[in-house]
């Protein structure tokens, strides 16, 4: 049996002869952006001992300088022999708070899961005191068909939903064994909150509704499931939190119940920038939700030098008296830039001059140098507008149907990893976020997780009443949309 050696992780394991390097790397935090089309070719490895023969996707992707230095598409590839492979440290950054919660106590133990897009995260949760005891994280094991959840359909659709249902419900399984092996008693409540298609995939649900308009899920209630029903060696009661509609999930009726929005007094938005980027206005119409079309630009995956907040990224961008000062996360060379950096990035553009209003850039060979070699092309830069346009026109529109202006909001909450990273001054400058955010806004953690915790004191609720009080806009149906959406495009002046 073939062994796999991954360096600098000093970490190797056994594969069958022929299977995909992908079911192995994918354990060890390698992502596969285009879903192991070998288009991306952000899965590449070295061979430093082996043999892997290239193929024609090798070399048109990675370019034969590259394959003849040994670089290969992992997702491509299959172990026929003992390998040793270059893989650089991933490091995965999770957001999960464990300060006690301020809830009437309960009895017994519970887990809180926020199953996201790319990352998973459980925590064990005392109930008579609202602590938190211990936590696991994991990639989700869906990535390996997908960064995003468009993938993920357009997989489920072609293949049906059982493969990633299983893999879903199989590495949340393993995570809430360790955390029910923990001594003290067992938990008998998981409560569950996802996107939209996280919750129909983890529910077994077909996901063809979500793949064209009006994208309707099969079932966007409360579901409930036996533990044991899943496969997990648990006795106890699973509640996956109700979508409030379309593509606003379960994290954000959580990051509801978290931010308290349902009870704001004054006007107040909450706004999730993770692989899908969705908002919440409340105002004095109501509260109003919506999801945006935003893509994957945010986490790096639709980014020509793009990769997830890992190290060797650039997360920042600071002004240089000769050009851009990068700081790479984990220090070393830098490898790619993740959103953070991204927006550092443009912000830095547009105050030298590098960037014009309308997103051309002003230099001869329409590149923004970044150092050691990276730089954002023209591209790139239109990827950042398209998303961050979707955001600013989401939040506009929003706020419109709620009878609320801008200057009148008081609390502006950013959740969702890239949303607690970004540095708030360049998310203005690029028009990303438009509020004042010394005075309005301010980053949330994991809201998804906060409020999944929340509700494991709420047993018996389905959170009816709170759907109830939400309004599900869907942007592209206003007379509004493609003008604000156009107009949100642009970066600001100065």
């Amino acid at each position: 049996m073939p062994r796999l050696t991954l360096r600098p992780l000093a970490t190797s394991c056994e594969l069958s002869a022929g299977a995909p390097l992908a079911d192995a790397l994918f354990r060890f935090g390698v992502e596969f952006p285009c879903g192991g089309r070998g288009t991306c070719g952000r899965c590449a490895v070295r061979v430093e001992e082996g043999h892997l023969p290239a193929q024609d996707q090798d070399r048109l992707r990675l370019g034969a300088a590259r394959v003849d230095q040994g670089w290969r598409l992992a997702c491509l590839a299959r172990a026929e022999g003992d390998l040793a492979l270059s893989l650089a440290q991933w490091d995965m950054p999770v957001l999960a708070d464990d300060s006690p919660l301020d809830v009437t106590p309960a009895i017994g133990r519970g887990i809180a899961i926020d199953l996201g897009t790319t990352t998973l995260v459980a925590q064990l949760v005392d109930l008579t005191n609202g602590r938190v005891l211990d936590c696991r994280s994991a990639l989700n094991p869906q990535g390996r068909h997908g960064a995003d959840v468009v993938s993920r359909i357009n997989h489920a659709t072609t293949h049906g939903p059982g493969e990633l249902s299983s893999l879903i419900r199989a590495e949340l399984g393993r995570m809430v064994a360790e955390l029910a092996a923990l001594p003290g008693p067992s938990p008998h409540l998981v409560t569950v909150a996802g996107n939209t298609v996280m919750h129909q995939l983890f529910c077994g649900f077909e996901v063809n509704g979500l793949a064209q308009s009006p994208f309707q899920p099969v079932d966007d209630r409360m579901q409930i499931f036996p533990a044991r029903e899943l496969g997990w060696a648990l006795d106890a009661r699973v509640r996956v939190l109700p979508c409030l509609g379309g593509f606003v999930g379960g994290d954000i009726l959580a990051g509801i119940l978290a931010t308290r929005l349902h009870e704001a007094c004054q006007p107040a938005v909450l706004v999730d920038l993770g692989t899908n980027g969705e908002i919440v206005v409340a105002g004095p119409r109501g509260i109003f939700c919506t999801a945006t079309a935003a893509g994957p630009a945010f986490e790096g995956a639709s980014i020509s030098i793009g990769m997830r907040a890992a190290s060797g990224a650039i997360a920042r961008v600071d002004a240089g008296p000769t050009g851009p000062i990068v700081q790479v996360l984990g220090g070393g060379e830098a490898r790619g830039v993740c959103g953070s950096g991204l927006v550092d990035a443009v912000a830095w553009g547009l105050d030298a001059g590098l960037v014009q209003a309308s997103g051309r850039m002003a230099t001869a060979d329409r590149r923004l140098p970044l150092g050691a070699d990276l730089a954002l092309t023209q591209a790139d830069i239109r990827q950042l507008q398209l998303a961050k346009g979707a955001i600013a026109a989401g939040v506009t529109l929003l706020l419109d149907q709620a009878g609320v202006s801008a200057d009148a909001v008081e609390r502006v909450y950013l959740a969702g990893a890239f949303g607690n990273y970004i540095d708030r001054d360049r998310a203005r400058r690029i028009g990303l976020i438009t509020f004042d955010p010394e005075r309005q806004v301010r980053p949330s953690g994991n809201t998804s997780l906060l409020g999944a915790k929340l509700a494991l004191f709420r047993p018996d609720d389905d959170f009816a009443w709170l759907r109830a009080l939400v309004t599900h806009v869907h942007l592209d149906a206003l007379p509004a949309f493609t003008d604000t959406y156009a107009e949100a495009m642009r970066f600001p002046a100065h």
